[in-house]
């Protein structure tokens, strides 16, 4: 795998706005530690490549030797907020998790849907959240060239502001994880190409490579990881 061009300015994680309370008193436990994870395809997986979830299970591990954490995946391809609101209850707080991550917003601005019927969505998913005994993380759109022609350009923008807006509304701490801008300096300030970042053989040019779902799992793991141990 070519390397990253050292003379390139390094993409720099931002880290997450509130301290992970829940994770943090678990780590401070014994047992496993339960992740779920709910989305649509960068979640569920798409095509031959692994999805994060399972890449992310790996990278906590590995961050903290000795304890055991399940990231359960419940991605459902092509989905959305107003889809997953509704899988809420069985999938994410029947499972009883320290943490979970959401993935949204892709399909609203990629299928052309009603942005803030998305954005209502999510905060009325954030809103059964509340008063839950867990962490709460929103991810944001990936960085593609599908939501990046310009019909679809100043929609992804609106979206990744409406997810921070949402956020910062819920009433209780909820992290958002950049993935927009993350993927944005890989491209612009590590000169990483689409061809690199993008699924191959995914002519929506939408999907992550193996390389760039590799390396945004392991930037959630470091994300979550300092969130759960320093605090923001």
């Amino acid at each position: 795998m070519p390397a990253v061009d050292q003379t390139a300015i390094q993409a720099q994680l931002k880290r997450f706005q509130y301290h992970m309370r829940w994770l943090s008193g678990r780590l401070a436990g014994v047992g496993a530690i339960k992740i779920v994870a709910i989305g649509s395809s960068t979640t569920a997986g798409e095509g031959d490549i692994v999805p994060y979830p399972q890449r992310l299970e790996r990278a906590l591990r590995a961050s903290f030797p000795g304890r055991n954490f399940d990231v359960l995946n419940r991605g459902v391809g092509g989905e959305e907020a107003p889809d997953e609101l509704r899988r809420i209850q069985g999938d994410v707080l029947g499972e009883k998790p320290s943490v979970v991550v959401w993935q949204v917003g892709t399909n609203a601005v990629w299928k052309n849907q009603d942005l803030d019927a998305t954005a209502g969505a999510i905060q009325r998913g954030l809103a059964i959240f509340a008063n839950e005994l867990m962490d709460v993380v929103l991810m944001d759109l990936q960085y593609v060239p599908a939501v990046l022609t310009p019909p679809m350009e100043e929609r992804a923008h609106r979206m990744v502001a409406l997810i921070e807006t949402a956020a910062s509304r819920a009433g209780f701490p909820v992290n958002v994880f950049h993935r927009f801008a993350l993927m944005k300096q890989w491209h612009e300030a590590e000169r990483i190409s689409f061809d690199r970042m993008v699924d191959p053989t995914d002519p929506d040019r939408l999907h992550h490579s193996d390389w760039s779902a590799r390396r945004m799992a392991e930037a959630l793991a470091n994300t979550i990881a300092i969130a759960a141990t320093v605090g923001s």
